[in-house]
């Protein structure tokens, strides 16, 4: 049965799907993770409603249904473009995931979920501009004002990881290589498999951005410096969006977030990049963690945050 409240949440991976069930105040009724089925369009729709089922039957209710996907759907031609889950892209996604659902959906990308998710009840609660920064496998940013996914009039709006690097110095010039055909795009630098590489182009060792953040806690001096490179960077990057937009709130998602040191030292890198007599942004971890995704799907049926959620400035 339907009880008007529920909103089903998923978010689509290029590993796992991620799926929640919240009811009206944000209080979660169901939750599952499958993984996803790569390189297989037909599966990965099947495999997306099998989970909405799922939740569903958990929850005891049919809900609403928001899905967080990586790249947008064209507003031109109806099909998913800029999608690194390559075998997502050219397919007309929203309609086949709606026909087999027998319902509408609403189809947003995954870093504007993330920022919908911490501007409803997380991080940036109450803040009007909230920018979510994903800093993971990939690197992307989504916008939300008032609570509501700002997507542009091509779907590109918040596209910061296929952006150049600011202000280059001439060791960064013509930048690694990147999946979407260019060269030096913010993503080759500040996700984590580029921090990784960074490391292994300056020290001749090949280890995971996990263990280059364990060895600079230990006091080793290359993975120190290859910190220290990443925040330069990512003060850089931050700090180009930051004199465009001005954000109330920057809110930091994916793997590397979790990493307090990270965000901790990033506001002393982005002041000095900022036509500004002052930085007091605040720059805060996602509230909700790997959780933002599939929340901020669930929330983009709402035209509004629910009503316990703060609605005032943050300070």
């Amino acid at each position: 049965m339907s009880d008007g409240s529920l909103r089903v949440g998923i978010d689509l991976g290029g590993t796992k799907i991620a799926g929640i069930a919240l009811d009206a105040d944000g209080a979660t009724r169901a939750s599952r993770r499958i993984a996803t089925p790569r390189d297989d369009y037909g599966a990965t729709l099947r495999a997306l409603a099998g989970l909405v089922a799922d939740l569903e039957r958990e929850a005891g209710a049919t809900g609403s249904v928001g899905i967080g996907m990586p790249g947008a759907i064209s507003p031109g031609t109806g099909l998913v473009k800029n999608a690194n889950s390559v075998w997502l892209n050219g397919r007309p996604f929203e309609a086949d995931i709606a026909a087999l659902l027998g319902r509408p959906v609403r189809v947003e990308n995954d870093a504007n979920c993330l920022a919908v998710s911490e501007a409803v009840d997380g991080a940036g609660a109450g803040a009007r501009l909230v920018w979510g920064v994903i800093l993971g496998t990939g690197v992307g940013s989504g916008l939300a004002i008032d609570g509501r996914a700002l997507s542009g009039r091509a779907r590109i709006a918040g596209e910061w990881g296929h952006n150049p690097l600011p202000s280059p110095r001439d060791d960064e010039r013509p930048g690694p290589a990147c999946y979407c055909g260019r060269r030096g795009c913010i993503e080759t630098w500040l996700s984590g498999t580029g921090l990784a590489a960074d490391h292994t182009r300056r020290t001749g060792r090949a280890v995971r951005a996990e263990a280059v953040v364990a060895a600079f806690r230990n006091g080793e001096s290359g993975a120190a410096e290859t910190v220290e490179r990443y925040l330069d960077r990512l003060g850089r990057g931050v700090a180009h969006v930051v004199n465009i937009l001005d954000p109330d709130v920057i809110v930091l998602g994916g793997g590397l977030s979790t990493v307090p040191e990270i965000v901790a030292g990033l506001p002393a890198r982005v002041a000095p990049h900022v036509f500004s007599d002052r930085f007091d942004t605040p720059i805060r971890a996602s509230r909700h963690g790997d959780a933002s995704g599939m929340r901020g799907a669930a929330w983009l049926w709402d035209r509004a945050p629910p009503a316990s959620a703060p609605r005032t400035r943050p300070e």
